[in-house]
């Protein structure tokens, strides 16, 4: 059983720790801008339904696989708090880290969209909601099948120790898994998957609709992920500690 990791005030005055959250900021800030920029570019030039989502699935999952490279190997490249809690749920993430990475993800996610309203000459940051016909239950359900499988991909391709052949290639995964599902549920849920994704967008707007879904679902789905998938796919193995008689 994975343990979680509180943490400790001394954590937070760490190099390496003010370096993750200054990388975390900055992965965060760039998804966060190329993700609602190409929903408002969307919505400024005229095409099908269909095109959009696919224009905007494939913006979501090239910025992905780039920025969690970006960021990997200082602050892990979480940008979004769904993931940095599935990692805590594993053990993977202390407590206090997560709260500061949170903390970090939606000031740079509504910076990012105070700067699209600007240099984009006051258009709409629009907000995600669900779709028309669309319920809570069948939103909420949505958000956390996609973001479980979302911390799921996370766990298989850049956590779990007998990831093989997948090492060095999880972000591009983690990417594609993020265009799919944005195309698969786009349509219905928004496909947010990430708390600071659509938090941002509903800041400056200043249009909350359906946002405790778009909070709900993916905290569930990425805390059950990683619960789940450290707990019963991981296998780490145990070494007998030392006896003291070894010692002389």
């Amino acid at each position: 059983m994975a343990k979680i990791a509180l943490g400790n005030s001394r954590e937070i005055l760490q190099r390496d720790f003010v370096d993750a959250l200054v990388v975390e900021f900055i992965c965060t800030y760039l998804f966060v801008f190329v993700g609602v920029g190409a929903v408002m570019a969307t919505d400024k030039e005229s095409g099908g339904s269909l095109v959009n989502l696919f224009f905007v699935g494939l913006a979501h999952a090239l910025v992905v696989a780039v920025t969690v490279s970006a960021g990997l190997a200082i602050s892990g490249g979480h940008i979004n708090p769904a993931v940095t809690l599935g990692l805590a749920m594993g053990g993977h993430c202390s407590i206090i880290r997560l709260v500061l990475y949170w903390i970090d993800q939606l000031i740079a996610s509504s910076l990012a969209c105070l700067c699209l309203y600007y240099m984009t000459g006051g258009l709409t940051t629009p907000a995600i909601t669900l779709g028309s016909g669309v319920g809570y239950l069948q939103g909420l359900l949505m958000e956390i099948v996609l973001t479980f499988s979302l911390l799921f991909t996370v766990y298989a391709t850049m956590v779990d120790p007998k990831k093989g052949s997948l090492d060095g290639n999880g972000p591009i995964l983690v990417g594609f898994v993020v265009g799919a599902n944005i195309l698969a549920g786009g349509a219905f849920s928004g496909a947010s998957m990430n708390p600071a994704r659509s938090f941002g967008p509903a800041l400056v707007s200043w249009d909350w609709t359906d946002q405790w879904v778009y909070w709900v679902g993916p905290l569930i789905g990425g805390g059950l992920a990683g619960f789940v998938y450290e707990n019963f796919f991981i296998v780490r193995t145990h070494q007998t500690l030392p006896r003291d008689d070894e010692n002389y």
